[in-house]
């Protein structure tokens, strides 16, 4: 998928409320203008890829607690200068997971988000102009955490079992419950 793909699947995307709205043109907007979008060393922000991952049976999704943000969020990553962001967000699902063996359940965008993340030691702030896929896992569902999480843990449809309450989360959350 390339820049134009992109675009193109943003076109179609439909937001569920105003927020997700606002992201679908700031996104839009953003892939329009900075043709190295894709790439890490855009320092004001850069395009990542996330998979909500359910299991084979799609009754639970794997959430992690991310070792850098300590919080719990999906899996997922910088795209790191490759435009095909569907790939990317598998194969993010792929390293942090340690499950190989995972699909998408759907070419279309499951959802968007732009968040800031915190300056650190290594970086300024920046800003996250996320795109998720739904992604489903058809072999072994035995994950491997790494260095990335402090904790992996499926979460069944159940509210109490997502243990954040950032609307970034909860959306992808309540869209999954909705199926």
């Amino acid at each position: 998928m390339h820049r134009q793909q992109l675009l193109q699947l943003l076109t179609n995307y439909k937001p569920i409320d105003p927020v997700e709205l606002a992201f679908k043109q700031r996104m839009i907007d953003f892939v329009q203008t900075y043709s190295d979008c894709f790439e890490r060393s855009l320092a004001l922000g850069h395009m990542t890829a996330s998979a909500w991952l359910l299991n084979q049976d799609r009754t639970q999704a794997l959430v992690m607690l991310h070792t850098k943000l300590d919080k719990w969020v999906q899996l997922g990553g910088h795209c790191d200068g490759d435009s095909d962001i569907l790939a990317v967000a598998i194969k993010e699902a792929q390293e942090e997971s340690g499950i190989q063996e995972i699909i998408s359940l759907s070419p279309e965008i499951f959802d968007i988000d732009i968040h800031l993340i915190p300056s650190n030691a290594r970086e300024a702030a920046h800003y996250h102009y996320d795109v998720r896929f739904l992604l489903g896992v058809i072999g072994d569902q035995q994950f491997v955490q790494n260095r990335e999480s402090k904790e992996l843990r499926w979460i069944s449809k159940h509210r109490a079992e997502l243990l954040t309450d950032s609307s970034s989360v909860t959306r992808m959350f309540d869209k999954w419950c909705q199926k």
